[in-house]
């Protein structure tokens, strides 16, 4: 038998083990603590990265585990984190209507690093390489940007705190869940910061059109540099234009004036990828 995704069998080696189950006489406001991730890979990542506080997990019923399920089923037992099985309908409207895959867990918020932890962490490597969101609030891209900065083995990624999109549980989404194994940092001043950046020897190049622009590929992407990507609809705004040490920009040659900034963000993290492996 089972109750609420558990096995008695399971349920008895917590409690030898000392572990409450999630139904403790905890007040009811640390129940509802927290944010839901739903969706395999990126419920996966958040749990395989250890970076956040985990409440309380859902999972399908067991015995019709996917290998991917049982690997995470396997995680939880072993992070000693509580979870419990709820009818599609109810998992539905919990992470209202998304595609769950019937798996989905609450979560504390994303854990953001200090910009004294990206100088220092930049100041060590000769190659750090910082993505710089200028002010993106759609969470798609933001998504979209993270899990290239991932793949590309990025040093850290600035976002401001105005205006512009956290590691809001659609961003974790969007990325499959590589936000989790992303270092970012949340900054009052992005001119400042970007300031600071430069101060580091760290030089900066903002993804823009204009005059002054020169081709992606013609930009020495070695040693210390940062990347600016902005918003889809304004690009990246004046003043940290001018903070930029350079500025590139992708060739046009179909209908339309721009990609999104996932796609050009992404373009231009793989020409850096590529001047460093030759």
């Amino acid at each position: 038998m089972k109750r609420d995704g558990y096995t008695f069998r399971q349920m008895r080696q917590r409690n030898k083990q000392g572990q409450k189950d999630f139904r403790s006489d905890r007040p009811r406001e640390a129940l509802e603590r927290g944010d839901w991730i739903y969706g395999r890979r990126p419920v996966f990542e958040v749990v395989k990265s250890g970076k956040r506080h985990l409440y309380e997990a859902v999972l399908p019923p067991e015995g019709r585990d996917a290998p991917e399920v049982a690997e995470l089923r396997g995680l939880l037992i072993a992070k000693g984190v509580p979870f419990k099985t709820l009818e599609r309908e109810a998992l539905d409207e919990l992470c209202e209507g998304g595609n769950h895959q019937g798996v989905a867990v609450r979560t504390g918020g994303f854990p953001y690093i200090s910009l004294e932890q990206v100088i220092h962490d930049v100041k060590e490597n000769e190659d750090a390489l910082v993505l710089i969101l200028d002010h993106i609030e759609d969470p798609q891209n933001v998504g979209s940007l993270l899990r290239t900065a991932d793949a590309v083995g990025a040093t850290a990624v600035l976002i401001p705190e105005d205006r512009a999109s956290g590691v809001t549980p659609g961003v974790v989404r969007a990325s499959a869940g590589a936000s989790e194994h992303m270092r970012v940092a949340k900054v009052v001043n992005l001119v400042r910061a970007m300031r600071e950046l430069k101060e580091c020897g760290a030089w900066l190049t903002g993804l823009d059109l204009g005059p002054d622009a020169k081709t992606y590929t013609s930009v020495d992407f070695k040693g210390r540099v940062g990347l600016v990507v902005g918003s889809e609809g304004s690009g990246i705004s004046r003043l940290v234009r001018e903070t930029c040490d350079f500025i590139a920009c992708l060739p046009m040659k179909g209908g339309v004036a721009s990609l999104n900034a996932g796609v050009a963000g992404a373009v231009a993290l793989y020409e850096i990828v590529r001047q460093r492996v030759r």
